[in-house]
């Protein structure tokens, strides 16, 4: 896989992919499962593009955050 998110955009994605299992966490516990299962999947791919540094959709977009 090429690299095409670095810098800034990492770590935003990082942030929001731990603020987004936060909430799931708090919505599964509440009883809401399918907003809960939502945003926890919305959570492991912003962790995926975090970690693995790519994102299929700036591929199909042509966006490179990298430096």
């Amino acid at each position: 896989m090429e690299s095409n998110v670095g810098g800034r955009d990492r770590l935003a994605r990082g942030i929001v992919a731990v603020l987004l299992t936060v909430v799931a966490v708090k919505a599964l516990a509440s009883g809401r499962r399918s907003r809960g299962l939502l945003l926890g999947v919305a959570a492991l791919g912003l962790g995926f593009n975090a970690v693995t540094c790519f994102c299929g959709l700036n591929r199909a977009l042509g966006i490179d955050t990298t430096e």
